[in-house]
């Protein structure tokens, strides 16, 4: 069947789409109804018959203790997949049911609210029945609400509308392939003939089929309304992870409805999947838009770091980033001593840059006895030619909870302390303000320990602050932005600090500090287990909150991006930085032959590729005369001295 395509909610029109439906034979069994009050019950839940209007003699209730629980036979079907609904009232509010089908897999059902007297059905998805008899269990979960029934019926066979998207197409959500989610059409303004709703348990999924001539990227706009707040969805194209799409909140918005950017996408030639699962859940899709992507934008990257008079080696540094960035090559990373040397014995490569953390260096920590020689790390690993990054994980400057369940290491964690950074930022004249600049000064130590070892730092501050979950993000984006200000002044004007560049970790646009105080965009990518994908949606995101004047980069990752989908996404980060413990010594994120095939592609950079990146001059080699081109930057402990005037100076 043809379907015209027309301009919905801002996007291009776009040429009619072949949709093709491919139709499967669906039973006409009608639905076979077994009744709560006939199945077993335990653990408090009782059959009532108070409330009227159910069906059958009865209804089970008093969910309440967690081992109320409900099991109902199910008796004298065929083999095969069969949805099963729940006819029930909640009339307490939105609750949830734990349903389990012959003691397999749980599965959390959403029970929304409804009134007194009234009986909703909610589907709890489609299951796999035997021959025979079969126990579908209920578990209290959420609990205060009332079962009266189950029906089970062959599900019908939806078609798969395939919708041609070589040049450009819109598919509706709900011609799309339905897993525990329903179509629905209440919340006006949706294009096509409605939305797809449901998204309230972990294997909720919507999957839109799509058709390419041949393998290319597209962009991909997803059409959704946020009337239940801001959420996230997890896309996954032809299986594999593709990355999280951000919902914004609509809910007091004009309209409900709006479009999210998922990035791009590279279809195959031939039939895809684009699926959206349940991630953060309650939301409604309606619709996504699909257009060929256009060639990437050459990067406009500023050649000026944004502190001021930056030491040549820092300088250098920068270049050497710049110099690579956009040509197809990625620098890599491995977090901490432990997980470099790892790497070294079983896969035979050291990374270009070493992560490390200055969090012992935090005065909370200091005074419970924590020590740290991550700064003699740096320095041994600079001197081997590295590149050295740090973040700090800070534990909060006071009011740490310290005690039996949440001690004062966990002082970093939002649930770690009370500290409350707004009101200390009131307050210059303040106690808690004197202790944040307390531990900045301490953390200044630190740092210009390794300036005068002439060790440039990638500095990652405030990491991670839009998740809220550490307590320099706990406080909003004004605070942490305002935190983040201070240090720079802090470090820069007061500690005269010129070995840094200034990285910021966060994706939200209200949460960024402004490029004048920003050298190098950045996101910690933690995607599930085996997802090799470019970390593509975050990736557009920073290209456009920097305008494509700032490298963005990987500065945390648990899965390594391949370099291979790198390269086909055209995702030009600057460089990668794996976490430690299982994301390096396991195969669970990142097996060992994955391992091996990235640092053996000649496309990521390691530290034999560095060469003499900071242009520093052993001892005794030459660092200028007339003529001269090479270093000029002499090593700690010599100067460059005229020998030979105008013709050679040397560092001696």
């Amino acid at each position: 069947m043809a379907a015209s395509i027309r301009c919905y909610k801002g996007f291009p029109t776009m040429r009619s789409v072949s949709a093709v439906a491919l139709l499967a034979a669906a039973s006409t069994t009608s639905a076979a109804v077994f009744e709560a009050e006939t199945g077993t019950v335990a653990g408090g839940a009782v059959v009532a018959s108070d409330l009227p209007g159910f069906s059958g003699t009865g209804y089970v209730t008093d969910f309440i203790d967690d081992a109320a629980v409900l099991t109902i036979d199910v008796a004298g079907l065929d083999a095969g997949d069969y949805e099963i609904k729940v006819l029930y009232n909640a009339q307490y509010g939105d609750k949830f049911t734990t349903l389990t089908v012959n003691g397999g897999s749980s599965t959390e059902v959403a029970l929304p609210n409804v009134t007194t007297t009234t009986w909703e059905t909610s589907s709890a998805g489609v299951f796999t029945l035997t021959a025979g008899t079969n126990t579908v269990s209920f578990a209290r979960d959420w609990g205060y609400y009332l079962i009266d029934a189950i029906t089970v019926t062959v599900p019908p066979v939806k078609p798969v509308v395939v919708v041609d998207v070589t040049t450009g197409a819109v598919a509706q959500a709900e011609d799309g392939i339905f897993n525990g989610v329903t179509a629905g059409s209440s919340v006006a303004g949706f294009s096509g003939t409605g939305y797809v709703e449901g998204f309230d348990v972990e294997t909720d999924k919507l999957t839109f089929s799509l058709y390419s001539e041949t393998k290319t990227l597209y962009d991909v706009i997803l059409g959704y309304a946020g009337v239940y707040g801001g959420k996230q969805t997890t896309m996954s194209v032809n299986g594999a992870g593709g990355g999280e799409v951000v919902l914004l909140d609509t809910s007091t918005a004009a309209s409900p409805w709006a479009n999210a950017t998922a990035g791009q996408v590279l279809l195959n030639a031939g039939n895809n999947t684009i699926s959206f699962s349940n991630d953060w859940g309650w939301y409604l899709l309606d619709a996504l838009y699909v257009s060929p992507s256009p060639p990437p934008a050459p990067h406009q990257v500023t050649k000026v770091l944004v502190a001021p008079n930056p030491l040549p080696e820092t300088q250098n540094l920068y270049n050497t980033l710049l110099a690579k960035y956009g040509s197809g090559t990625i620098f890599s990373g491995q977090a901490d001593t432990t997980g470099v040397t790892w790497l070294e014995e079983n896969v035979g490569a050291t990374p270009a840059i070493i992560g490390l953390d200055m969090i012992e260096y935090s005065p909370t920590r200091v005074e419970y006895g924590s020590t740290s020689t991550a700064v003699e790390d740096a320095i041994a690993f600079d001197k081997r030619g590295g590149i050295v990054a740090f973040q700090w994980h800070w534990n909060a400057p006071g009011d740490l909870i310290n005690n039996d369940t949440v001690p004062w290491w966990k002082g970093f964690y939002s649930y770690g302390t009370t500290f409350d950074l707004t009101a200390a930022l009131a307050d210059p004249a303040g106690s808690d303000y004197a202790l944040i600049l307390r531990d900045l000064d301490a953390i200044a130590v630190q740092l210009l320990r390794l300036q005068a070892a002439q060790v440039p730092v990638l500095w990652r501050p405030l990491h991670e602050a839009d998740g809220t979950w550490f307590w320099w993000g706990n406080f909003g984006p004004e605070s942490s932005k305002a935190l983040y200000k201070l240090m720079y002044t802090r470090f820069t004007q007061h500690h005269k600090l010129r070995n840094l560049i200034w990285l910021w970790n966060s994706v939200t646009p209200s949460w960024y500090p402004g490029n004048d105080i920003v050298d190098i965009l950045s996101y910690d990518s933690y995607p599930a287990a085996g997802d090799h994908g470019p970390v593509g949606v975050q990736y557009q995101a920073l290209l456009a909150l920097g305008e494509n004047k700032k490298m963005v980069t990987l500065p945390e990752v648990g899965s390594i991006p391949d370099p291979d989908i790198l390269k086909a996404y055209h995702a030009d980060w600057s460089y990668f930085v794996t976490w430690n413990d299982e994301y390096i010594n396991a195969d669970t994120y990142n097996d060992l032959a994955f391992k091996k095939k990235v640092y053996a592609d000649p496309t990521v950079l390691k530290l034999k590729d560095l060469g003499n990146w900071k242009g520093v001059q052993a001892k005794y080699g030459q660092c200028g005369g007339n003529g001269y081109t090479g270093p000029s930057l002499c090593i700690v402990g010599t100067k460059c001295t005229s020998v030979a005037p105008p013709w050679f100076d040397q560092c001696l």
